[in-house]
């Protein structure tokens, strides 16, 4: 025995500024792109480490699946993304988000971590299969006093990169485009 006493287990709050964060970046990403916003908060769902999770979440699973874009977001935890994250996304089968289009989004307590979601967050979504064509949305505890302003900062860096993926579709591997003016 060392000694030291062992950190509590924080569970997961629903509402946090990460998730408001989220759900104001894709509101302000919903009507130029023509989507329809779904906010899951796994806070809200069962935990994705108990037996039967992969039962009781396969509605939340298949939203992402069905995602033309995936907004993922996670508070940083030591330097990376929460395990509440990863046992979730651990339920996925490999290639599960292929066709959609994610963006890795991090909250961070330090500018320190400001790559985390780039060195850790994105290569776990491309994994799986989902491109992540813009630099991951990290923002700093200060600018979460008003999610939806730090939202509208970030929604006008990534809508022109996200408009022309929403133009020029990600084609299924082995297919070729149409030639230009086929119909």
């Amino acid at each position: 025995m060392s000694g030291h006493a062992r950190e509590p287990r924080r569970q997961p709050r629903a509402g946090i500024r990460t998730a408001r964060l989220a759900r104001a970046l894709g509101e302000e990403l919903a009507e130029p792109l023509g989507m329809d916003v779904r906010h899951l908060d796994l806070a809200d769902l069962p935990n994705p480490l108990e037996p039967g999770a992969a039962t009781a979440l396969h509605p939340a699973l298949s939203a992402l699946m069905a995602s033309r874009v995936a907004i993922v977001a996670s508070p940083t935890y030591k330097g990376s993304y929460t395990g509440l994250l990863k046992a979730f996304l651990d339920l996925l089968a490999p290639d599960a988000l292929r066709g959609v289009v994610a963006v890795p989004v991090h909250t961070l307590g330090s500018a320190a971590h400001t790559l985390a979601a780039d060195m850790h967050l994105r290569p776990l979504l491309i994994e799986l299969g989902a491109s992540t064509p813009t630099r991951a949305v990290t923002v700093l505890e200060a600018e979460l006093a008003s999610p939806p302003a730090a939202a509208a900062t970030w929604a006008r860096r990534l809508l022109p990169v996200l408009s022309v993926r929403r133009v020029l579709p990600v084609l299924p591997v082995g297919s070729k485009p149409a030639p230009v003016g086929a119909t």
